[in-house]
């Protein structure tokens, strides 16, 4: 995570930018990895503030007052510290917004007239483009509770993806592991899921590396898709249909409930609750295996928001 938002003090005029929920819940589930590029790169704190202007196709960062172009000055030390990341075995990134170093989206390139939106920070190129499946967010966009969930959501999936494949995989190992995340896929990109299933059925003895690097592409490629309220009621009526044993009243009951979640009446928690208990009465042990069922701590309540 970019370092201020931990609350150390390295923007540019010396303060931070704190992030209560990153530091104070999430912080109890993940080990946070500080970084400042500007600050590593020597820049110190306090500095002069640094922005991007065009070059070309691309940008350099330049120092506001005085116009230095400072641009390989922090790309040495970017260099250096992605080679270094790539050995800490990361399972996300929350990064800075608008940052020249850091931003991720949107970020000010100057020049022409006045400039555009349509930049992104030095870093945080870096980083997407070292390592493409890894889950990024800025945390400005993490204010908003559907990209939140959904950040976090994919943060303990690639988890889960690396520890499968940081052992020898065999066609058993990865069709456990893709029965339990068929929901969860379901609900973000139904072409992709049928492609994954597609891949998993032809798949036989042990798991070659190329074979589990496309799994690993499209499944992360799947989850980025922003899931839909529409595909979420369509995955709650799937798994709805597994409680014929469930008497009448209880069935018009959890349909009443997802309809509600479907108008916006109630939030996703409330049908999945439902279901879960339903799933634990009847002992559904497909239902009970999805990780869509909770895909991330209880404790942090971002199905409560959504």
């Amino acid at each position: 995570m970019s370092a201020c938002l931990l609350g150390n003090e390295v923007r540019y005029d010396g303060g931070h930018k704190r992030h209560p929920f990153l530091t104070d819940l999430l912080g109890r589930f993940v080990e946070w990895v500080p970084v400042c590029p500007e600050v590593e790169a020597g820049f110190g704190t306090p500095r002069e503030p640094m922005h991007l202007v065009r070059a070309g196709d691309g940008a350099r960062l330049v120092t506001v007052r005085t116009r230095l172009d400072v641009t390989n000055q922090l790309q040495t030390a970017v260099a250096a510290r992605l080679r270094q990341l790539a050995s800490l075995d990361l399972d996300g990134y929350v990064l800075k917004k608008d940052s020249p170093s850091c931003g991720l989206f949107r970020v000010k390139v100057h020049g022409g007239s006045g400039g555009a939106r349509d930049g992104r920070g030095l870093f945080a190129a870096g980083l997407a483009e070292a390592q493409p499946l890894l889950p990024l967010e800025e945390e400005g966009r993490l204010n908003d509770p559907k990209l939140r969930e959904a950040f976090i959501e994919r943060v303990f999936a690639y988890r889960r993806l690396r520890e499968l494949r940081a052992r020898p995989v065999r066609a058993g190992d990865l069709m456990r592991f893709h029965a339990c995340h068929k929901l969860l896929l379901l609900s973000h990109a139904p072409a992709a899921y049928a492609r994954l299933g597609r891949l998993v059925a032809a798949t036989k003895g042990r798991v070659g590396r190329a074979l589990l690097d496309e799994y690993a592409t499209a499944f992360m490629e799947a989850l980025a898709v922003p899931a839909s309220r529409g595909r979420h009621v369509n995955v709650l009526q799937h798994m709805a249909g597994y409680f014929d044993a469930a008497d009448a009243d209880s069935r018009r009951e959890l349909a009443t409930t997802i309809a509600d979640y479907g108008r916006g009446l109630v939030p996703l928690v409330v049908p999945l609750t439902l279901i879960a208990h339903h799933a634990r009465r009847h002992d559904v042990r497909y239902l009970l295996d999805q990780v869509y069922l909770q895909p991330h701590p209880k404790e942090l309540m971002l199905r409560n928001h959504v």
